[in-house]
């Protein structure tokens, strides 16, 4: 039976661009199809057209691949620091090398535009050459102790066997955040990527292979089973880690889940990122900050900017510009020539967003551009601004995910710390101002892991990427994100 056959409606493209992706599980060196033959059927958000159908990994596939990783990690864990980071380079330049045919496959089974997939995929290679550099610097410490009695000595082991499982808005990113690290730190990993965007991850780990990733290092799982498929894996005492990225109730769910073995736990989860912009703040730049800050990905992303306050003397006009800019934004099917916004990555999400912005137009707000779906060939809404969003609004206190921006007005620097801080969430904040002390006094005083200050792009490979609050625990990317996968061994030692 013929591709074309198997799939009637997909395009030419997405034939080309599907056809090269591995479709089955990847454990212990092999593609294999699921334990008991399922697949999972991937479907192009623009419009709703099958692209694939991949294996739908199991309970027995779950632990099948811990025992892979379980069997793989001494070796890898012996493997010099320098050949892991020759192995995470060559992941690197393979992933740039592809790197316009993985865009391409992220926009098809993501929704995103081309020009934001184009971004992600740059960003994901990133952590492969940033990992590939810290894979040699895993570096420990010597000292005597205060008494005098002895030496202490503290050396980093690799953690053991983890369990990496990521989201659909960002499929290579969060992807490669996790592998990058782990690998480097000698770590075996299961990675368990979103059942809507499996295709990326199972691109990403044909190029880990080429690259000369042993077999078991690396094992993929896509499943729609989630539920008990990582829970038996966290009941599997030859696990020791789970790094999730996700929504805080499915975290929380995790950690509850993770305590029952006392596995260490790295978790990225929700935000609800204020952007705020004080009356002295550069206009222009504020409103291009929040352009990006909001419309990356098209809002899909737990770093948007979700709750914007601005002083009542800039309000206006920050407001009439920031909604012209966001009217004039090109909406249509990612790949598109000039498309600026593509749809939502499925018909929930775009519902959330409808019924978010009908609760705060219930009670009061004002609908400033947008509010309505655009097209129906897709899951698409238009780009949205709420001015005067009245408090007690679910859009000021739920994480949107989604191309809308509501807007409250606020009076002195100190209320304006106490709308950004009032929420359970604290993952990033962005702030403009032209002053410099009020700026670093303010990132100071919001309860944020993350702060942009005057500038609307945060993340970065080499920075510490992560939360406070109920927005995670732990921290992926920079130094830190290597030490999430190690282990500290102290010992005391005399000579």
């Amino acid at each position: 039976m013929t591709q074309d056959t198997l799939h009637p409606h997909r395009s030419a493209e997405a034939l080309a661009l599907v056809a090269g992706v591995p479709t089955g599980l990847y454990i212990g060196g092999a593609w294999v199809a699921s334990a008991d033959g399922r697949v999972i059927d991937v479907t192009d958000p623009a419009t709703g057209d099958l692209l694939a159908s991949v294996a739908d990994g199991t309970v027995e596939d779950g632990l099948a691949a811990v025992a892979a990783a379980y069997d793989a990690g001494p070796a890898w864990a012996a493997t010099p620091p320098r050949k892991r980071s020759e192995i995470l380079r060559r992941a690197f330049e393979l992933m740039i090398e592809h790197s316009e045919d993985l865009a391409r496959l992220i926009t098809l089974e993501n929704g995103k535009a081309l020009p934001d997939a184009r971004g992600e995929v740059a960003y994901a290679a990133e952590f492969f050459r940033w990992f590939s550099e810290e894979a040699v610097r895993a570096t420990g410490d010597v000292q005597t102790a205060p008494g005098g009695a002895n030496h202490i000595l503290v050396i980093r082991q690799p953690i053991g066997v983890s369990i990496l499982v990521t989201p659909w808005n960002f499929p290579a990113a969060m992807a490669t955040r996790k592998i990058g690290p782990a690998l480097a730190a000698g770590c075996t990993v299961i990675l368990k990527p979103a059942s809507e965007t499996p295709l990326t991850a199972l691109a990403i780990t044909a190029l880990l292979i080429e690259a000369g990733v042993p077999a078991g290092v690396v094992n993929v799982l896509p499943s729609r089973r989630s539920g008990p498929v990582v829970s038996a894996m966290l009941h599997d005492d030859r696990v020791r880690k789970i790094s999730f990225t996700g929504s805080t109730e499915v975290g929380q769910r995790l950690l509850r889940e993770a305590a029952d073995l006392v596995i260490s736990c790295s978790m990225e989860l929700g935000g609800n990122a204020p952007f705020v912009v004080f009356d002295d703040a550069d206009l222009d730049a504020a409103v291009a900050g929040a352009m990006l800050a909001k419309m990356r990905n098209g809002g899909e992303a737990c770093t948007a900017a979700n709750r914007f306050f601005v002083q009542r003397g800039i309000a206006p006009e920050f407001t009439k510009r920031f909604a012209a800019a966001m009217a004039a934004l090109t909406m249509g099917p990612g790949l598109g020539d000039g498309i600026q916004v593509g749809p939502l990555v499925n018909e929930p999400g775009r519902d959330k967003v409808e019924e978010l912005i009908a609760d705060a137009v219930q009670r009061g707000a004002e609908l400033v551009t947008g509010g309505a779906r655009g097209r129906e060939d897709g899951w698409y809404y238009q780009p949205t601004v709420l001015a005067n969003v009245p408090a007690g609004s679910s859009i000021l206190r739920e994480e949107i995910f989604g191309p809308v921006a509501p807007i409250v007005t606020f009076d002195t620097e100190d209320e304006g710390v106490r709308l950004a801080n009032d929420t359970e969430y604290g993952l990033v904040a962005y702030i403009y101002t032209a002053d410099l002390a009020r700026g670093l006094r303010v990132s100071e005083a919001l309860e944020s892991g993350m702060i942009g200050l005057n500038r609307a792009l945060v993340s970065d490979p080499a920075a510490p990427f992560g939360g406070v609050k109920q927005s995670g625990l732990g921290r992926e990317g920079g130094h830190d994100g290597l030490l999430e996968f190690m282990e500290s061994k102290y010992i005391a030692v005399q000579w």
